[in-house]
């Protein structure tokens, strides 16, 4: 295993405490940043599924409020200069809010209306009819345009977001946690190993001590031997001495019948 696969720590009990509680803590953040990048993963596909329909009605509204805008002109002629006229302030506004989708923050757009109807009296002469359906008909492209910016915005962001995401995902599955498994075997079979030299120091010491015993057992045998000599004959006591009994000597009493 190379120094590079492990956290360069030195082998002990606390260290194997500290390096498992560091995997359990990895793993679980592991688990809470794959859960967040599949949320974000769904809402970002059920916002791409939005943009393509909100392009596709773009598309049908922009065609439609052309026509309505070639209806207008064609009955009441150019009239871009009542517009600008009564136009002074824009009635149509967008204000911003956030939305919190699993710890990001994603602006999203809302359109409102703001003040009088500054074209109530426009195509008051002629073409009154082909004006308001125009206005309806831009009114329903701004708002889809700025319901479209808003999914667009969100989608930038959760793209960003999501690779993010899945990058840290990738380096705590693929990086972090197997390096924390590596120390955590390592410190495991330096912890064993220690545990085996010292049962053989110890019994390396026991077998030093036996052999010290037994030297000296033989010490006091061969000093026990120069002191008494080894012509040395040992004394025999008598069976009465002894307190045994002798059956050889020993006469039976009579027996009466």
């Amino acid at each position: 295993m190379s120094s590079n696969q492990r956290i360069a720590i030195f082998p002990t009990r606390m260290a194997l405490t500290t390096m498992k509680l560091r995997l359990k803590g990895a793993q679980t953040g592991h688990s809470l940043l794959k859960r967040k990048a599949e949320a974000l993963t769904k809402r970002f596909r059920t916002i791409t599924q939005r943009i393509d329909e909100l392009k596709r009605k773009m598309g049908q509204v922009m065609q439609v409020a052309s026509f309505s805008l070639a209806e207008v002109q064609y009955i009441a002629g150019d009239i871009s200069y009542q517009i600008q006229e009564a136009s002074k302030s824009a009635q149509l506004r967008v204000r911003a809010h956030q939305e919190n989708v699993s710890g990001v923050m994603l602006p999203k757009f809302d359109m409102y209306t703001e003040g009088n109807n500054a074209f109530e009296f426009t195509g008051l002469g002629r073409g009154g009819q082909q004006v308001q359906r125009s206005k309806e008909v831009y009114t329903k492209a701004v708002e889809t345009l700025v319901e479209l910016a808003s999914l667009q915005t969100a989608f930038v962001i959760l793209d960003e977001v999501i690779k993010a995401t899945n990058r840290r995902v990738n380096a705590i599955e693929h990086v972090i946690i197997p390096r924390y498994e590596n120390t955590i075997k390592y410190i495991i079979s330096e912890l064993d190993e220690q545990d085996r030299e010292e049962f053989f120091r110890l019994k390396k010491v026991q077998s030093k001590k036996k052999e010290r015993a037994a030297a000296e057992e033989h010490a006091r045998a061969s000093e026990a031997k120069e002191v008494h000599g080894e012509d040395a004959v040992p004394e025999f006591k008598t069976a009465h001495e002894s307190g045994q009994i002798d059956l050889v000597n020993q006469e039976d009493e009579d027996i009466i019948f």
